[in-house]
């Protein structure tokens, strides 16, 4: 076990020895301090997972336990577009229960890293129970390379909370100390958002500069008999990174049915969108899902009604 997570691990110990009533205190405790979001009905394990992790693990829909740590150390450029983290480098990881009061997890996340990391925190990551299921690219032309290694594992809550934690800390990935503090407005952007989402179709969310869309896919997804709520990775990304004069650097991912790749392929081509990657993120998840990440520089209310033609070719959920 990394020696930074010495510490931690006995603590995760400390209530199993001190008994039903002296954990129950201490994840009361625990809680307390860290002023830390659990999932409904969690115990001491999913504290720990959150002080693992950093505790800025926030819910999302489906009792989902959900971090995010974005890769602010690195100064990355893609076609002279100096990208922002929440644009395309932002590591995330996710928990779900696969029954309620469970401490087991199914968790899904991935991690950005350097070329010269994806080694070391992959070594750590297997030496420790959390396995790889795809390792590649996102964007195009890039600088420095990057590289984005998908995780899962299936187990112990926060005995897998730590391996991550010990993973992470063989990159330069930042993760930030305690929760985080009450969000500010949202700074204005250089981008015509509301044209954007009329043109798409959808509403979106402006953070840290970029104007982001998350579409979900109308059918269930299901890995190890549990469905994977989307924000666990399964759903359309879409992100708008203003580069002036009304026009925005998209990127994110389409995820598709086999019999859909290629009917996107041609909408995204046909809109002048590029296709920068066609992979797959999962290992056994039904149905089948491929991930097409793409990449374009131009008039943003042109490229959203290229991705819009790009949504209508697959089974993603109607905006409401």
């Amino acid at each position: 076990m990394h020696p930074l997570l010495q510490p931690l691990f006995r603590q995760c110990l400390r209530p199993v020895l001190l008994g039903a009533t002296a954990a129950a205190l201490f994840a009361s405790n625990a809680a307390a301090q860290a002023a830390v979001a659990t999932p409904a009905d969690g115990g001491a394990a999913w504290v720990i997972v959150q002080q693992a992790l950093g505790g800025r693990g926030t819910m999302q829909p489906g009792d989902v336990l959900k971090f995010s740590f974005p890769r602010s150390d690195l100064q990355v450029t893609a076609d002279g577009v100096a990208i922002k983290p929440p644009f395309a480098l932002g590591s995330w990881v996710a928990f779900k229960r696969p029954t309620a009061g469970s401490n087991d997890a199914i968790v899904m996340g991935d991690l950005v890293l350097l070329e010269d990391e994806v080694s070391p925190v992959m070594s750590e990551l297997q030496k420790n129970g959390v396995e790889q299921s795809a390792l590649h690219n996102h964007l195009l032309h890039e600088s420095p390379r990057v590289m984005y290694m998908h995780i899962m594992a299936h187990g112990d809550a926060a005995k897998i909370a730590m391996a991550i934690r010990s993973g992470l800390s063989l990159s330069k990935t930042p993760v930030p100390q305690g929760p985080a503090t009450t969000a500010s407005p949202a700074a204005a952007i250089d981008l015509d958002t509301a044209a954007v989402a009329r043109a798409l179709g959808y509403s979106g969310k402006v953070n840290g500069g970029v104007f982001q869309f998350s579409i979900a896919r109308a059918e269930a997804i299901e890995e190890h008999g549990t469905v994977i709520p989307p924000s666990m990775g399964v759903a359309t990304a879409i992100n708008f990174q203003p580069t002036g004069g009304g026009k925005a650097a998209i990127s994110g991912d389409f995820v598709m049915t086999g019999d859909e790749v290629n009917r996107v392929i041609r909408a995204l081509r046909d809109s002048g969108i590029s296709v920068a990657a066609l992979h797959s993120h999962l290992l056994t998840e039904t149905p089948h899902l491929f991930f097409m990440h793409f990449w374009a520089n131009d008039d943003a209310v042109r490229l959203a009604r290229g991705l819009r033609a790009g949504l209508d070719v697959t089974n993603s959920q109607k905006p409401r």
